[in-house]
């Protein structure tokens, strides 16, 4: 199949594959007349690289899923280096879900603050400030 036929089938443009083709993730075959032919494995590919851009994981971290399918295996997932990155990706969603949790602690902790201030709040009294740093509102 030609280039359009593939971002077509593969729900892309064709400027994403000849990305793609540039930094070594889809192959460049070429056809006696000089157009770019591609075949199923190739959407194969494009569709690992999607799914895992979906998640998250950006283009060079899709690589060791690529080579894993294009080496024969029936999984992108299914070789060690794509197990190691799939790890590394956990260890980074935790960090980010421990950081999430402590800022969203602290909003909550502020808001319970100031749904007492405001209750409580005194003709005269004190302006309130906000204590989650930065400069004063």
């Amino acid at each position: 199949m030609r280039i359009g036929e593939l971002a077509a089938r593969a729900g892309t443009t064709t400027r994403t594959l000849r990305y793609y083709e540039s930094r070594g993730l889809l192959p460049a075959r070429r056809s006696g007349n000089g157009y770019r032919t591609y075949d199923e494995s190739d959407l194969r590919l494009l569709r690992q690289i999607r799914t895992l851009q979906d998640f998250g994981f950006d283009l060079e971290e899709t690589r060791p899923f690529v080579e894993c399918l294009r080496a024969g295996h029936p999984e992108g997932d299914s070789c060690p280096a794509s197990l190691a990155v799939y790890r590394r990706k956990l260890g980074e969603l935790d960090a980010l879900i421990v950081q999430l949790s402590t800022v969203r602690e602290t909003v909550s902790r502020q808001l319970a603050r100031a749904e007492l201030a405001a209750e409580a709040e005194v003709p005269g009294g004190p302006e309130p400030a906000c204590e989650l740093g930065g400069n004063p509102w």
